[in-house]
């Protein structure tokens, strides 16, 4: 490869040069099991440090060869790297919990009823029609209304054990897998928990369940602002968040602070776009109408004031309503008039998130300090 001019080495290009080097005896690269951390750049001259799990580990002296020679390969002979890598250690190691996900989506809302979770099941769906491998988990745990949706009231999720542990099998259906609390409580009772217990049920639906390999995992979130949004960013490396809203102005204004949240400082997950939902009511008899039940194109000049990024408009439709309730996704039918509304969002949500993925750094973790 030929030498990169001085000045143009970014953390961004580290990473990418690392993640060719595989630990031996794995599937994962060192960057995915977060063990390239503290990366420096000064002119050519590159440092990091490379973390294990333990200081009698054999692979040290391979792995760190094998960094300069990645290193080498993506800058050039002219960049300083021999002696520039500490080598550190750490006995409880943490591991990724998804290392096969590509990229984690959150779905919010300022506020209930903006039909979050429909938008959340609909592009999950489009999603994979376009031939992505999706995963969908409903972190509304007190409203959990995806299986539903999907016509899996009926089902459960089965257990197996893998490496040693048990996990769930999540359920599948139009392409998407997916979990949700609800498979798991009484659909008639009511779900009293305190915020712990809440932010428990979401951490096992994440860890402990065999999602494999997927290109886009989602999150359901409850409207609003709560522990589960702290619990969700603090246990995954969020890759982004799609609002959803209706155009009215009660609505509106929830979506501001809901958007302020996620682009706080010490938080810092990117917005991806917002979508708006119910944006206007079309009777069947009357196909060509178009009646601004909830007000006209607020969501879209909501998305301008706040320089986000616009992922379309979902009309108020009976079969939008219908679909939910009988568990077959308006999304599933390609060539109808709501389905290709959501492929369109789905195809601009993977574009941002391609967008997302090369302006900014791999995702970490959020680390909250109470003191």
């Amino acid at each position: 490869m030929a030498d990169i001019p001085k000045g143009l080495i970014v953390p961004k290009n580290v990473t990418d040069a690392l993640r060719g080097v595989i630990f031996p005896g794995s599937k994962e690269d060192i960057v995915s099991l977060d063990m390239a951390q503290e990366i420096r750049i000064a002119g050519q001259r590159i440092s990091f440090s490379l973390v294990f799990q333990r200081s009698d580990d054999p692979n040290i002296e391979p792995l760190v060869l094998e960094c300069e020679n990645a290193i080498k390969s993506q800058f050039g002979d002219q960049v300083q790297i021999e002696d520039n890598i500490s080598v550190k250690f750490l006995h409880n190691m943490e591991r990724p919990v998804l290392p096969e996900v590509k990229n984690i989506i959150a779905i919010a809302s300022g506020k209930g009823g903006v039909g979050k979770s429909t938008v959340a099941v609909n592009l999950a769906v489009a999603l994979a029609n376009s031939g992505a491998k999706v995963g969908l988990i409903d972190a509304d745990i007190f409203g959990p209304s995806i299986p539903k949706m999907f016509g899996a009231e009926g089902d459960r999720p089965v257990g197996e054990k893998k490496d040693g542990r048990d996990v769930l099998l999540p359920v599948e259906k139009y392409g998407v897998k997916f979990l949700s609390i609800g498979f798991f409580v009484d659909s008639d009772s009511a779900i009293i928990w305190r915020g712990p217990m809440a932010s428990n049920a979401l951490k096992q639906l994440i860890s402990d369940a065999d999602w494999g390999e997927l290109d886009y995992l989602l999150i359901d979130l409850p409207p609003g602002t709560s522990d589960i949004h702290l619990t969700l960013v603090q246990s995954v490396p969020v890759t982004g968040a799609v609002i959803v809203t209706t155009p009215q102005d009660v609505a509106l204004a929830d979506v501001v602070r809901g958007t302020s949240m996620f682009q706080s400082k010490s938080i810092d997950v990117p917005v991806l776009g917002l979508v708006e939902n119910m944006a206007w009511f079309t009777p069947a008899e009357l196909p060509e109408n178009k009646y601004y039940i909830f007000g006209k194109d607020g969501g879209k000049m909501l998305a301008d004031k706040l320089g986000l990024k616009f992922l379309g408009q979902i009309p108020i439709v009976q079969s939008i309503r219908e679909g939910g309730d009988n568990g077959s996704p308006v999304a599933a039918d390609g060539d109808s008039v709501t389905g290709i509304a959501f492929a369109e969002i789905a195809k601009k949500v993977a574009q941002q998130v391609h967008v997302r993925n090369i302006a900014k750094a791999p995702t970490k973790k959020v680390k909250i300090s109470r003191k």
